[in-house]
């Protein structure tokens, strides 16, 4: 098709011409009404490049002195822009998901906020953000192989138009990567505040309770068997600081909670020993892949959104 080919209507109405007649004419439309406006369209380039540089160095240095409220902003962000999108757009299945999603998880985060705290309560809470977060590499994996499924022609067999599947893998990543950054982000304040209620973390100075051997300081309960024995439920991990805990408390902490340092002594916690399997490394790397589609999801929008207001308010179109 010939997008510069001049579309003759001949006194005929939109109705009668065809779709790629319309495709066209919008083209020719849209070509006409920025000729000669080369000029200003490279002001507009100019404003997008160096706005996108001073936003991106006002992000780093904002995470970097006050990580609290940059965490707040940008999961209020994550959570009501794209609701804002779905309710002008219409898209009724992202509101249904979205409101499943934050009822389930508004319970989840009311249970881990009351005091005092159930001693049942962390592992619950882990439960569901790790069921969140493995829910959403599942996803994530299911999307992009249908696309590759699609790119290599699979959906011949199916007799199946390749746009549905490349649509429908695009709607698995988007949804996976989606809940993937909420369920961490919601994570790591939760885990702040179980902790500290427990007692044996504090985000700032020392715990205000001694640990007693053989207790886990992420939930506070007795630890099954010791970190030689095989245990049959879960085992028990030591950190290179002595401290032991569950393996699935621990596991929780680093990878959905985002933690890399131990819950009680604060020590640098190595990720690359404490995850030696080649199959759990790629939970690791999604999590980080997570941390990355933030900026995508919640600072873009308003970042454009900034930069139509500099060329509105200069007068560029």
């Amino acid at each position: 098709m010939d997008l510069h080919q001049p579309v003759n209507i001949n006194n005929r109405t939109m109705d009668e011409l065809t779709p790629e007649e319309k495709w066209r004419l919008e083209h020719q439309k849209l070509h006409e009404q920025h000729k000669g406006h080369e000029k200003m369209h490279a002001e507009m380039v100019i404003i997008l490049i160096v706005t996108l540089f001073v936003a991106q160095f006002v992000l780093i240095e904002w995470k970097k002195r006050f990580y609290k409220s940059y965490l707040i902003v940008t999961l209020l962000g994550m959570w009501i822009i794209p609701l804002g999108l779905s309710l002008k757009s219409h898209w009724w299945r992202f509101i249904f998901i979205w409101l499943l999603f934050s009822c389930i998880t508004g319970l989840i985060v009311f249970k881990s906020l009351q005091k005092p705290i159930d001693r049942v309560t962390p592992r619950f809470v882990y439960k569901w953000f790790l069921l969140v977060y493995k829910g959403s590499y599942v996803l994530g994996i299911l999307g992009y192989s249908i696309m590759m499924a699609a790119f290599f022609g699979l959906n011949l067999l199916f007799n199946a138009k390749i746009n549905t599947w490349m649509d429908c893998g695009l709607l698995f990543i988007f949804y996976g990567l989606y809940l993937g950054v909420l369920g961490r982000d919601i994570s790591e304040i939760c885990a702040d505040r179980m902790a500290a209620q427990i007692g044996y973390y504090a985000p700032q100075g020392m715990p205000t309770r001694n640990l007693d051997p053989g207790v886990c300081a992420v939930c506070g309960n007795k630890l099954l068997v010791t970190e030689d024995e095989e245990g049959i439920i879960e085992n028990t991990y030591k950190l290179s600081c002595e401290h032991v805990f569950h393996e699935f408390c621990i596991r929780g902490w680093c990878i959905v909670g985002k933690k890399q340092t131990c819950p009680y002594c604060k020590e640098k916690v190595d990720l690359k020993k404490m995850f030696c399997n080649p199959w759990e490394k790629p939970h690791v790397l999604f999590g980080q892949l997570l941390d990355w589609i933030r900026w995508l999801v919640a600072w873009q929008p308003m970042i454009l959104f900034l930069v139509q207001g500099i060329n509105w308010s200069l007068g560029l179109e």
